[in-house]
């Protein structure tokens, strides 16, 4: 099994307890940014530069570039590419150890590899990082036009802005068409709109722990994590890239909220119970509970790979996923999709429930399971979508399959 931790696989899975050794790895000022910066090593990093983009808003970015990376051989018609398209705190690093460039290992590593669910020696994969992220595409972290980073001035994004970057990057590649699409969580809301937006550049999709619709919950849920970064004294609305000290507790704070969203209850109370981290009580003696120090771990070590304005981006374009918008209802819109689909939920996902892949799983024509959703029972929530690779490669297989 992977070990991994809310979408990536920098923290542990299952949830852990933290060590006095974990702790003390950490002691230290994060820096104001956990961006990928020009001059940082590329590691893996490949960029296309992609020119100006027009943008659902009207605005438009005048300078668009987006990093990824690639596995595998384009074969001679182009035929075989996969697009893999991360969560929200992912990046382009599918494969690969910690090293030069990449402070993470690979997040999907026992699903992309020789021999494996989505089979380089088959499929020339390709992973970007998403528009608007902080590990070398264009974000909030990169310099505007006028050599200052864009920081809040960047404009607002939407998933179909990044979905048009992901278009413009395929026409770089010389890649007309898809064999798949694949995304999970953020990334699936990518897939969907794939489908439903250029159904004539994939043959088939795989959209994984993905609602159609980002419903009132999910906004609600995002917007105090944004108000808990915008609030840090240190944000200096967005401004901070010069700064001795960045808003890293803000940003911290709002990866501990969405962590909670990640797990499942059950495997926190069974993990941790009421179990005290260290010896002190924690009732009234200046102890801690041992859930209290998971959180605070992981969303302090959050804040050395990632850069506060990319989350509120990032998160602001989850809250725009609405695959209906100007196009009709729901059942007319998935009408449309002609790829070959995989709609994956799980049992215990709390952000993103099953009824929503139930929603997309009952308007898709051409899935491969029917009108439900399939649907893996797995006790690590919304995670599991990282976790589980043998429930979970074994329906990507199937989609792939001849």
């Amino acid at each position: 099994m992977a070990l991994m931790d809310w979408q990536t696989s920098e923290d542990t899975v299952p949830s852990a307890f933290i060590t006095e050794a974990n702790r003390r790895a950490l002691r230290g000022t994060p820096p104001t940014t956990g961006a990928w910066r020009e001059g940082d090593d590329p590691g893996d990093r490949q960029f296309a530069s992609l020119g100006a983009l027009a943008l659902v808003s009207g605005e438009t970015l005048p300078v668009t570039r987006l990093a990824y990376e690639t596995w595998g051989e384009l074969n001679a018609d182009a035929s075989n590419a996969v697009l893999i398209v991360h969560a929200l705190t992912g990046d382009s690093h599918v494969v690969g150890r910690p090293g030069p460039g990449h402070p993470t290992a690979g997040w999907w590593g026992g699903i992309v590899g020789p021999g494996l669910p989505i089979d380089t020696d088959r499929y020339f994969v390709v992973a970007p990082n998403m528009l608007g992220g902080c590990q070398g595409s264009t974000g909030p972290a990169s310099f505007a036009p006028d050599g200052v980073e864009w920081g809040s001035r960047f404009p607002y994004l939407t998933i179909r802005d990044q979905v048009a970057a992901q278009r413009l990057l395929a026409d770089r590649l010389g890649i007309e068409r898809f064999a798949a699409v694949i995304g999970g969580s953020m990334g699936g809301m990518h897939a969907i709109e794939w489908a439903v937006g250029s159904p004539d550049r994939l043959d088939r999709v795989a959209i994984l722990a993905a609602p159609a619709i980002s419903n009132a919950d999910q906004i609600a849920l995002n917007s105090v994590q944004i108000e808990a970064i915008r609030m840090d004294p240190t944000f200096r609305n967005g401004a901070y890239y010069d700064e001795d000290e960045g808003p890293y507790r803000g940003l911290a704070l709002a990866r501990r909220m969405a962590l909670l969203n990640y797990r499942s209850p059950d495997e926190l109370n069974e993990r941790f119970e009421r179990s005290w981290q260290g010896a002190l009580d924690p009732l009234g003696h200046g102890g801690r509970f041992a859930v209290e120090s998971y959180l605070d771990f992981h969303g302090n070590k959050f804040t050395r790979r990632f850069d506060a304005n990319s989350y509120i981006t990032l998160v602001e374009a989850m809250n725009s996923h609405d695959v209906t918008r100007g196009r009709g209802t729901l059942a007319d819109v998935l009408g449309t999709v002609t790829a070959r689909a995989l709609v994956l939920g799980i049992d215990t996902d709390r952000l993103f429930p099953v009824e929503q892949q139930q929603a997309i799983a009952a308007g898709i024509p051409t899935t491969i399971h029917g009108s439900e959703a399939v649907v893996i029972s797995s006790p690590f929530g919304h995670d599991a979508f990282l976790i589980e690779d043998e429930l979970v490669g074994r329906h990507l297989a199937a989609l792939l399959a001849d």
